[in-house]
């Protein structure tokens, strides 16, 4: 019997269990649904958690296409793309909902930087955050009416928004000295990135789609283009960045679909 064998047997458990804690310390801060897991994650835990990101975005994928399906079944497009839009907010808390909302605010509300980030950091909501919120709520029910919305769609845009997520986190400084997104961005590593991407890959194969391939094409741009102009109005992205870089993905994925399906 080779000597090392327990030694190999604990680290491979040892990994596993890292594994374990890593998709969870995803799923528990991307979403409001009860923790499984009910002890504060390590920052290292919370870093690798961003391999998981897009896994937790497709599940909420599976979650919105059924529901979905079943609304088209009972109710008209109109009544059921406002089911689903609701369903689809409250899978997070609206929590990348309300940091577009402040984003929205802090970016346009400020004439300079410092002022802007105070803007940021305020709980209240202001003009721009109104206008910004109703038109992107209008948008999102407005393709989530259209009746023949390829259900793939709907699949990858919490997938692919939250890989965007992923990728303003890794390539982009973080403005604030403390928070959930500094802990973030100390702890995480490309691994975290080339696995999120990876998950991605996969999934722009899904239904051999062409759109697919394009949709994730538009989240690259929407995040260089979202993290390079804010880069020009404050030192670095705040977590409120993330989120309106997420909504702002969602929205494309199913923009780019919609185009594709009225050619």
């Amino acid at each position: 019997m080779d000597e090392n064998s327990p030694q190999r047997t604990q680290e491979a458990r040892s990994h596993l269990r890292r594994i374990w804690y890593a998709f969870w310390a995803a799923w528990q801060f991307l979403s409001i649904l009860p923790p499984v897991v009910k002890r504060p994650f390590s920052a290292a835990e919370m870093g690798a958690s961003l391999a998981f990101y897009p896994l937790v975005g497709l599940i909420f994928g599976v979650v919105l296409v059924v529901f979905r399906q079943l609304a088209l079944s009972v109710f008209p497009p109109a009544v059921g793309a406002v089911f689903t839009l609701a369903l689809w907010i409250g899978l997070s808390g609206a929590l990348h909902l309300d940091g577009f909302l402040d984003a929205c605010d802090g970016l346009l509300g400020g004439w300079t930087p410092e002022k802007r980030l105070e803007i940021l950091r305020d709980e209240h909501h202001g003009a721009y955050a109104l206008a910004g919120g109703v038109l992107l709520l209008l948008a999102k029910y407005s393709l989530l009416s259209i009746p023949n919305l390829p259900a793939l769609a709907l699949l990858l845009a919490p997938a692919y928004g939250r890989w965007g997520m992923v990728l303003a986190v890794l390539a982009f400084p973080y403005q604030r000295a403390q928070g959930a997104g500094r802990t973030l961005k100390e702890a995480a590593t490309w691994r975290e990135g080339l696995l999120a991407t990876l998950w991605v890959l996969l999934f722009a194969g899904l239904g051999c789609a062409v759109q697919g391939w394009v949709a994730l094409l538009g989240v690259l741009a929407v995040v260089w283009g979202g993290a390079k102009l804010t880069l020009r109005l404050i030192p670095g992205l705040t977590g409120d960045i993330y989120g309106a870089l997420n909504e702002l993905s969602e929205l494309a994925v199913l923009v780019l679909f919609a185009a594709a399906g009225m050619g």
